[in-house]
């Protein structure tokens, strides 16, 4: 197998065209690899935000201790530079684009990702997540 047949594997999608959901996977990227207190991730949000930085920031910290202490097991993140993500970033941004308008499906997307049944406590910290960005005039959309 070629090295573009396993990159196309591991990384099936192509990042989103919406920059504000591009945006939400580098700091998800970097809070995943780095840590929640990452200060490049919070510098993007800064940056993008303006001084309405830290509900975003505070909510996405928050959505990712949620994630990585409710999941079952191992979510997989590319690194930042990828142009393209993994199986796993794909159904966390489509649950931030559809947790408003299609909670249903957004609940479903959400336990297959952490793998357990009960997922109310993360989908409310993602619907908090995608209100802030929308709030702020960033919907996310994927």
């Amino acid at each position: 197998m070629s090295d573009t047949h396993t990159a196309t594997a591991i990384l099936p999608h192509l990042q989103p065209g919406c920059p504000d959901a591009r945006l939400a996977l580098f700091a998800i990227r970097r809070m995943g690899a780095h840590g929640l207190c990452d200060a490049r991730a919070s510098h993007a949000l800064f940056t993008a935000f303006g001084e309405g930085f830290r509900r975003p920031l505070l909510l996405l910290r928050a959505l990712m201790a949620d994630v990585s202490g409710s999941a079952a097991g191992r979510i997989a993140i590319a690194p930042c530079c990828c142009a393209r993500m993994t199986a796993s970033e794909q159904a966390l941004l489509t649950v931030l684009a559809r947790v408003e308008t299609a909670p249903e499906a957004a609940r479903l997307l959400m336990a297959d990702l952490l793998g357990i049944r009960q997922v109310d406590g993360v989908l409310a910290s993602a619907a908090a997540v995608a209100a802030a960005f929308a709030d702020e005039g960033r919907p996310i959309i994927a």
